[in-house]
C-alpha cells in the first residue's frame, strides 16, 4: 500500500537520483493512522482536512505523518501537506510565553495573575469565552488558556525574545507583511507549520533541549550541544502544567501533557500532547483559509490526539521527574516579588518600581568551590541577574562599583575567597535594592 505519500513525495524530489531511501517511518503504526484519520474527517464538512504528526521526542524521528485524510480528495485539497502549511498557531505558544517567565524569574506556576478587561496600549485582547476570572494563578491561567494573563506575561517577557527563543530551536515563524512583532503573536498573530509546533512541544518534553525532526534514516540528529529552548527546570513546569489540564470525558489516558489551540475565525482546530516518548501533533481545519464555524481546539483537535496516542506501540511513558532546582511551593511561600504579577493598569510598571536582584536571593548559601584549596583563587564566577528598574545598572560589590555600568540585566563577578558579601544594584533613577550572600 502506499503509506506517507506527502512525504515520500517531498523525499523522493529532493534527491530523484536515489533508488531507496530510508524513512524513519512506522509502517504499522503509519497505515492504522491513515485509516484513523480517515474514519475522522468523514465526520466533518467535506472541505475539511486534518493533519497528524506523530514523532519520538527522544530522537527527534517522525514515526508517522500524515498531511490529508486522502491524497486523491480534491474536495479537501488533499495533495496539500497540511503538515507543512503555514497557518496561525492559536494559543499553542502559550506555554512557551509562560515559560520564559519562569525562566526569567517573572513568574511562577503559582504565581497570581488578574484575569481581567485589560488594555495594552490600542491593543485590547478578550477571552474566547468571552468570561473572565478575576484573580487566578498561572498554573490555572495556562490550564484554562486564558487570553489576558498570557499576553500580560507576553508583556513582561517581550515578543521580540518569544521570536528569537523559536528561531534558536530552529523554527521560522512568519510575520503579517510590513509589521514587526507585536503581542497579538502570542494568540496567533503570526504563521507555524504543525512541523514547526511538534519541534517546540518535543522541546518542551526533554528538558528544554531542541531536536531537529527527522524522516531519514541517514539524516539522524548527532548534534552533542542541541540548542536550548528553555531552562530544563522552566521546560519541567511547563510541562507539569500541561499534565494537569483539564482532561477529556472519554480520554482513557490521563498522563498526557497537552496544549490546544483555535485559530481566529475559526480556521484552525489543534492539539499537540506528549508523553514520556512521544510527542504528537494534530491539525484540523480547511486548507484553503476559509472560516470552519465550530471548529474549536479543545472539541475536535483533542479527541483525535488522545485516540492517535491509544493506537501508540507500548505502554504509556510517564514525564520526566523534577530536575533539581525546581521550586515546588505554594503562593504563600513564594518570595514576596513572585507572589504576583502586575498589570499594566494594576500599579506602577516595572521601570518605576525599582530593581529587584533575582539572583542570588537574600541570605542565600552560594557554593562556587571557593574553600577547595585545589582550586585557583578567582577561579569560581557567581551570576547576578536584575529584573525591574531602568538601566543601566551599577552593580556594587561591597560598597566598590563592580566595573562600569550596563544595560544588560545579567553580570558575572569573580570572588578572591569565601566570606559573607553585600551586593547591591543601582539603576538609572537611582533606586536600589541589596542582598547579603555567603560564598563558599
Amino acid at each position: 500500500p502506499m503509506l506517507s505519500p506527502h512525504l515520500a513525495g517531498l523525499v523522493r524530489s529532493a534527491a530523484p537520483a536515489v533508488a531507496f531511501h530510508r524513512l524513519t517511518i512506522d509502517a504499522p503504526l503509519q497505515q492504522r493512522l491513515e485509516a484513523l484519520v480517515h474514519d475522522r474527517a468523514a465526520q466533518f464538512d467535506r472541505h475539511f482536512s486534518a493533519a497528524v504528526i506523530v514523532a519520538d521526542h527522544r530522537s527527534g524521528e517522525v514515526l508517522a505523518s500524515i498531511g490529508a485524510p486522502n491524497l486523491f480528495d480534491s474536495a479537501r485539497l488533499g495533495y496539500i501537506d497540511m503538515t507543512r502549511a503555514v497557518r496561525s498557531p492559536g494559543s499553542t505558544l502559550k506555554p512557551l510565553i509562560y515559560g520564559l517567565a519562569f525562566e526569567a524569574g517573572l513568574a511562577h506556576p503559582e504565581s497570581m495573575i488578574e484575569d481581567r478587561p485589560t488594555a495594552f496600549g490600542a491593543y485590547l485582547p478578550q477571552n474566547f469565552d468571552k468570561v473572565f476570572h478575576g484573580t487566578v494563578s498561572v498554573r490555572t491561567a495556562l490550564q484554562l488558556s486564558l487570553n489576558i494573563p498570557a499576553v500580560t506575561v507576553l508583556d513582561g517577557v517581550g515578543p521580540a525574545r518569544l521570536l528569537a527563543r523559536m528561531r534558536r530551536a530552529g523554527i521560522n515563524p512568519v510575520l503579517p507583511v510590513g509589521s514587526g512583532p507585536g503581542l497579538a503573536i502570542g494568540l496567533g498573530g503570526l504563521g507555524l507549520s504543525l512541523r514547526d509546533l511538534v519541534v517546540l512541544y518535543a522541546a518542551i518534553a526533554r528538558g528544554g533541549k531542541a531536536v531537529p525532526l527527522v524522516e531519514r534514516m541517514d539524516k539522524r540528529s548527532t548534534a552533542a550541544a542541541p540548542p536550548q529552548l528553555l531552562s530544563a527546570e522552566a521546560a519541567w513546569q511547563v510541562a507539569d502544567i500541561l499534565a494537569g489540564a483539564p482532561s477529556l470525558p472519554t480520554a482513557a489516558m490521563n498522563h498526557l501533557a497537552y496544549k490546544t489551540g483555535t485559530s481566529y475565525g475559526h480556521r484552525d482546530a489543534w492539539a499537540i500532547g506528549f508523553d514520556g516518548r512521544y510527542v504528537v501533533g494534530i491539525w484540523l481545519g480547511r486548507p484553503d483559509g476559509a472560516s470552519a464555524p465550530g471548529t474549536v481546539g479543545i472539541d475536535q483537535a483533542a479527541p483525535l490526539l488522545f485516540e492517535v496516542f491509544g493506537r501508540l506501540d507500548g505502554a504509556p511513558v510517564p514525564l520526566s521527574a523534577p530536575p533539581p532546582g525546581v521550586l515546588t511551593v505554594s503562593n504563600a511561600e513564594l518570595p514576596l516579588p513572585l507572589r504576583r504579577l502586575r498589570q499594566p493598569k494594576a500599579g506602577p510598571t516595572g521601570s518605576q518600581i525599582g530593581p529587584q536582584i533575582a539572583f542570588p536571593p537574600d541570605r542565600a548559601r552560594v557554593e562556587l568551590g571557593l574553600s577547595d584549596d585545589t582550586i585557583p583563587p578567582g577561579t569560581g564566577t557567581l551570576a547576578l541577574k536584575v529584573r525591574n528598574g531602568t538601566p543601566p545598572f551599577t552593580w556594587m560589590i561591597n560598597g566598590r562599583p563592580l566595573d562600569a555600568t550596563s544595560y544588560e540585566r545579567a553580570a558575572n563577578w569573580r570572588p578572591d575567597g569565601p566570606g559573607y558579601t553585600s551586593i547591591a544594584v543601582i539603576d538609572a533613577h537611582g533606586n536600589s535594592d541589596r542582598v547579603g550572600v555567603y560564598l563558599q
